[in-house]
């Protein structure tokens, strides 16, 4: 099969031809129709994760069909189209999987990260960590709903009821979270990076009712904020944004580091907290969610030679929505 590979930290990928993958007891051999491209990918490439397997197949935003099952695997069937999430396995036994909290398994392992993902033909997924797809969504639609869709339905619901919304970064996550938290009723104040009147218009196409650059205040006090760039210095000016109680969620995997700031901005019973990973039961929820909320995803695809060019437009801010390889 085709795939691009990571072989050493900073990339570029590497175009390469791999023996088939067979899947073991318990996975399932699954031929890709798309994956989107993710921050987090970025962050693997760049070597801002570190210890990734080399080499590395990336892409943990997978949808694809089902052409073999091994042993033991009872979920679904032959031809079957499923989407396969950054978690790829848990041990199920320690303290976090059996108080639901799997997310933050000591030994969990991530698609795409410790387990080859979907920058490739075909790939071997856990069929215990694979959902079914809505039919009314297109391969290249639905990819970005398995990590952009997932963490930041997580991280909404770390907002708890809040009514005013800010979302600082506007990319593929807030696209699609803007779009819940519409279909919740809830108001939204979006934050770009400065002088991006481009991305502040796709804001405002999604029912932002306030878009502006990320440095400036919002025109009412936010109840909370979830923050999608992977930067610190969003942190304080978030705080700064959001009302007495109010929360700021942290929805990335990687942020540059959080400077200094005084007290009194997060003094007044304001909470700062972050998202890590996500859990099959937000998959099961979210894309629940998703169709009868009418959330619609914006891609440009890219095919799978392209993924270098993937990743430096992503890199470079110059998408709106989500890119999307296409095998």
């Amino acid at each position: 099969m085709l795939a691009q590979i990571l072989t050493a930290a900073g990339g570029p990928l590497v175009a390469s031809e791999l023996p088939v993958p067979r899947p073991g007891p318990q996975q399932l051999l699954i031929k890709v129709r798309a994956c989107a491209v993710c921050r987090t990918d970025l962050h693997v490439v760049d070597g801002e994760l570190s210890d990734p397997k080399l080499p590395l197949v990336p892409g943990h935003e997978i949808i694809g069909t089902i052409l073999e099952k091994g042993e033991g695997t009872d979920r679904f069937a032959i031809g079957d189209r499923v989407g396969v999430p950054w978690l790829g396995w848990t041990c199920g036994v320690c303290e976090y999987c059996r108080s639901g909290q799997e997310n933050l398994c000591d030994r969990a392992r991530f698609t795409g990260y410790q387990i080859d993902g979907g920058y490739a033909e075909l790939t071997v997924a856990d069929a215990r960590y694979c959902f079914a797809i809505d039919p009314h969504y297109r391969d290249a639609d639905a990819a970005p709903l398995m990590c952009a869709g997932l963490i930041g339905y997580r991280a909404l619901r770390m907002a708890g009821d809040a009514r005013r919304l800010g979302i600082y970064g506007f990319g593929a996550a807030a696209h699609i979270v803007a779009q819940v938290a519409r279909y919740q009723g809830r108001r939204l104040f979006a934050f770009t990076r400065p002088g991006d009147v481009a991305a502040q218009d796709f804001a405002r196409s999604l029912g932002a009712e306030w878009a502006g650059d990320s440095t400036m205040r919002p025109s009412e006090p936010l109840d909370a904020a979830l923050i999608f760039a992977p930067v610190g210095a969003l942190v304080p000016a978030a705080l700064a944004a959001t009302k007495k109680g109010g929360t700021v969620v942290c929805g990335g995997i990687h942020m540059s580091d959080i400077p200094s700031f005084p007290y009194r901005i997060l003094w007044e019973e304001r909470t700062l907290r972050s998202v890590a990973n996500l859990t099959r039961r937000d998959a099961e929820e979210f894309l629940a969610l998703a169709p009868e909320a009418g959330v619609r995803t914006a891609t440009v695809t890219y095919p799978l030679d392209r993924a270098n060019d993937a990743l430096g437009d992503l890199r470079s801010g110059a998408l709106q929505g989500a890119a999307v390889l296409v095998p």
